[in-house]
């Protein structure tokens, strides 16, 4: 890595750890959730990088309906008017988000170009791509409860920004994912409610 590029990792690094905090709401444990309490991978899943040098899961039981939660999150063109971190995106496919599209985003310095990696409508949703030599796979999975919506989100990094800089990778991307998801339970929670 050049220098300037190792300085500007280090100064998005930065901005990522301080910019990345956010209001909490009732987050469930962050241990990986287990087979009862999510969708099982089934063989043709796309899944995380197990070996990723920085992985990240996170679960929220979110009090709307399965359908809210799932046009919310799919919907990535109006990202920014509820997720305060993301300032752009730009869908190159048209469409619903299948296998295949492909979005372009800016998130606290980063651009990034994710492709849909598979989509199981209203169950499991993933989708991957680079930004500033990391790459990334991140999977989400939406499970009904008697109580609400699980939903379940993991990502991996990998590259070699992430093996220089663990630790701090490590906590912006557990920030990343916490806030997203209590954006995402927020939103849906009020969409619910004003829909009443």
């Amino acid at each position: 890595m050049r220098m300037s590029t190792l300085a500007k990792f280090a100064a998005t690094t930065s901005a990522l750890l301080i910019a990345v905090s956010g209001t909490a709401y009732a987050v469930t444990d962050e241990k990986p959730a287990t087979a009862g309490t999510i969708h099982a991978a089934h063989t043709g899943d796309v899944q995380i990088d197990e070996s990723a040098p920085v992985i990240t899961r996170k679960s929220i039981l979110i009090h709307a309906p399965l359908h809210t939660i799932w046009k919310i999150q799919t919907e990535v063109e109006k990202w920014p008017t509820w997720q305060p971190h993301v300032e752009t995106v730009v869908k190159d496919t048209p469409g619903r988000l299948r296998p295949g599209s492909v979005f372009r985003w800016s998130t606290e310095g980063l651009d990034i170009t994710s492709t849909v990696k598979q989509t199981d409508h209203g169950k499991r949703l993933a989708w991957g791509g680079p930004a500033q030599g990391i790459t990334a796979i991140h999977v989400w999975t939406f499970t009904p409860t008697r109580d609400g919506v699980l939903v379940h989100t993991e990502e991996s990094w990998t590259g070699a920004p992430v093996v220089a800089n663990q630790a701090a990778l490590q906590a912006a991307l557990d920030n990343s994912l916490h806030n997203w998801i209590n954006n995402l339970k927020n939103q849906a929670e009020t969409q619910d409610q004003t829909a009443d």
